[in-house]
């Protein structure tokens, strides 16, 4: 008598690899630390910047400061200034989840995790589709707090919150934060691709991630203003999912191309 064994479908495989890797995620500290740091970051720069004087002490010049919790967001014109408000808001998290990714992948090829894995249950396309999911996960959970902290840093500040001055509305807010989340999906794929590369080179993954990313970031505030309306939110997530399709199977490529060592 023959044992007979029915290979498990691609869901299944799936839903394996999620449990197993948002496992793993909630008992990695960096998850913890990045989500910290997402809600502490614009309560520390809308405090400690309503604090700093309005014109430079060397030039006499005027300073651009945070006169209305909404900059931490972004701004309405769709531009990119170069002033203390277009630097310092919501944008720099594209940056930390580009680390988190690389850093939270490049463990497991340094532990041996990837190779163990790939060697005893899983697919090289249900890794990389499992931690595109989970990491992006991680970076909605990081956009949300950065809101949140924005909110409490606006009180304590003493900042206007008057939609009207920024030249938004409620429903722009909404469409603003749905359309920057999804934006997140673009440099999660991008960072995954590089992560699969770089592999234990967490430092070479890293680089090549803000490299990429710098490229992009002149186009977050155009993508996503704060008076985003539903194109924005078609754009952005339309053009996150390609980019989670095509960089995860050129990430599958790499993988079923290279050493996992």
């Amino acid at each position: 008598m023959s044992a007979k064994f029915d290979a498990k479908d691609f869901g299944k495989r799936l839903k394996t690899m999620l449990k197993v890797d948002f496992r793993r995620m909630f008992l990695t500290p960096i998850v913890y630390i990045m989500l910290g740091v997402s809600l502490a970051l614009p309560i520390l720069i809308l405090v400690m910047t309503s604090f700093m004087g309005g014109t430079d002490p060397e030039t006499g010049e005027a300073v651009a400061m945070f006169t209305n919790v909404w900059q931490a967001i972004g701004s309405a014109g769709g531009g990119m200034s170069m002033d203390l408000t277009g630097m310092c808001n919501i944008n720099l998290l594209y940056f930390l989840v580009a680390i988190f990714v690389c850093v939270f992948v490049g463990e497991d090829f340094r532990s041996g995790y990837a190779k163990n894995i790939f060697t005893v249950r899983s697919k090289k396309l249900d890794y990389i589709t499992s931690k595109t999911v989970v990491l992006f996960t991680a970076a909605v959970g990081m956009f949300l707090l950065f809101f949140v902290g924005a909110m409490i840093g606006g009180s304590v500040a003493g900042l206007s919150f008057d939609l009207a001055a920024v030249g938004a509305s409620a429903g722009g807010i909404v469409a603003c934060m749905i359309s920057k989340i999804f934006f997140a999906l673009v440099f999660v794929s991008i960072a995954l691709t590089l992560a699969c590369v770089g592999r234990q080179k967490v430092w070479l993954s890293v680089l090549c991630t803000l490299g990429a990313g710098m490229l992009l970031f002149t186009m977050i505030p155009m993508m996503t203003p704060l008076n985003a309306g539903v194109l924005n939110v078609i754009l952005c997530v339309a053009g996150g999912a390609l980019f989670a399709v095509g960089l995860g199977a050129i990430s599958n490529v790499i993988l079923n191309k290279t050493s996992l060592v």
